[in-house]
C-alpha cells in the first residue's frame, strides 16, 4: 500500500542525494559546454577524490566535511595542470584527440589507484553516519541533509562565479564563440584549464559530502559517472540549470524506485529516464537545438 509518509520520506532523501548527484553532473556538463568533449577521466577524478577524504580522516583526522576547503583547490589545481600541460597540448585542437586522451588519464588514474588500495572497498566510521532528524512525520538522513545543503552551497557559488565575475564571463564567451573570445584577447587555454579545473573541484566536494556515507573502491566513481551522463542528457548538454535540476529528478526518480521496487531495481528508473529522454526530447529539457 502507499504511505504517504513512507513516500514523502523517499522523496526528501531522493532530493537530497540527486544534490550531490548534481554537484558530478554539474563538472562533467561545464567541460562540454565549455570544451565541447565528453571528459571520460570524470568517474576516475572522483574515484581519487574520494581516496583523498579516505587519506584525510584516517591518516590526519579530518572529518570529511572539514576536508572541502583543502581538496577543493588541491583538485582545482590537479584540474588546471592536467588541462593545460596534458591535455591542450597532447590533443593539438583535435576534440577526438582529447577524449582519447581523458580517456587514457582515467585508465592510469584508475589502475594507479588500484596499485596504490588493491580492489578492496573501504569506508570511513564517522559518529553521525546514521544519525537522522525528525521533521514532522519524516525522519531524514543528517548526512544527506548536509550533503544536500553543500551542494546548493557549491551550486549557487559555481552560479555566481560564472555570472558576476570577468572570469565567469570569459567562460561564457569561449563556450559562445571561441574564435570571437581569442579576437577579443581572452586566453582561450587559460579559460580551458581553469573551467577543468572547476568541473575537478566540484567533484572534490562531491567526494567530501559522499564518503561519511558511502564506500569507496577504485572503480566506484564510473557508477556515478552512469547516472551523471543520464542527468546532463535529460537537462541538456551543457546547461547548467539543467544539470542541477536533472540531477534532483533523478535522485528522487531513484529513490522511489528503489523504494517500490527494491534495492536491486532501484536504478532501474533511471535508465528509463534515459532512454525516454533520447527518444521524446534528445537536447534535454533546458538543451537547445545544435
Amino acid at each position: 500500500m502507499l504511505n504517504l509518509d513512507i513516500f514523502l520520506s523517499g522523496l526528501a532523501n531522493g532530493l537530497m542525494i540527486g544534490a550531490v548527484y548534481a554537484l558530478v553532473a554539474l563538472g562533467l556538463t561545464l567541460v562540454y559546454g565549455v570544451l565541447h568533449i565528453i571528459n571520460f577521466a570524470h568517474g576516475a577524478t572522483l574515484t581519487a577524490a574520494m581516496f583523498a577524504v579516505l587519506i584525510a580522516y584516517n591518516v590526519f583526522g579530518i572529518d570529511p566535511y572539514l576536508a572541502i576547503p583543502l581538496l577543493m583547490p588541491l583538485f582545482f589545481a590537479l584540474g588546471y595542470a592536467a588541462q593545460r600541460f596534458v591535455i591542450n597540448p597532447a590533443s593539438r585542437g583535435n576534440d577526438s584527440n582529447s577524449l582519447l586522451v581523458t580517456l587514457g588519464l582515467s585508465i592510469i588514474v584508475e589502475n594507479a589507484l588500484l596499485a596504490a588500495f588493491r580492489s578492496d572497498t573501504r569506508s570511513i566510521d564517522v559518529p553521525y553516519a546514521f544519525s537522522t532528524i525528525e521533521i514532522g512525520n519524516l525522519f531524514l538522513s543528517l548526512p544527506r541533509m548536509i550533503a544536500f545543503a553543500g551542494a546548493f552551497a557549491v551550486s549557487l557559488a559555481l552560479w555566481l562565479v560564472l555570472a558576476r565575475t570577468d572570469t565567469g564571463k570569459a567562460i561564457r564567451a569561449v563556450a559562445k564563440e571561441k574564435l570571437g573570445a581569442r579576437l577579443v584577447g581572452i586566453d582561450v587555454a587559460h579559460v580551458y584549464a581553469v573551467t577543468f579545473g572547476l568541473g575537478c573541484a566540484c567533484l572534490a566536494v562531491a567526494a567530501c559530502l559522499l564518503m561519511p556515507t558511502f564506500y569507496v573502491n577504485p572503480r566506484v566513481g564510473n557508477a556515478f559517472v552512469l547516472v551523471a551522463f543520464t542527468i546532463v542528457v535529460l537537462g541538456g548538454m551543457g546547461s547548467i540549470p539543467g544539470a542541477l535540476a536533472g540531477a534532483l529528478f533523478v535522485g528522487a526518480v531513484e529513490s522511489l524506485s528503489g523504494l517500490y521496487l527494491g534495492d536491486s531495481l532501484g536504478q532501474l528508473g533511471i535508465f528509463l529516464i534515459f532512454i525516454l529522454a533520447l527518444l521524446l526530447r534528445p537536447t534535454g529539457l533546458f538543451g537547445a537545438k545544435a
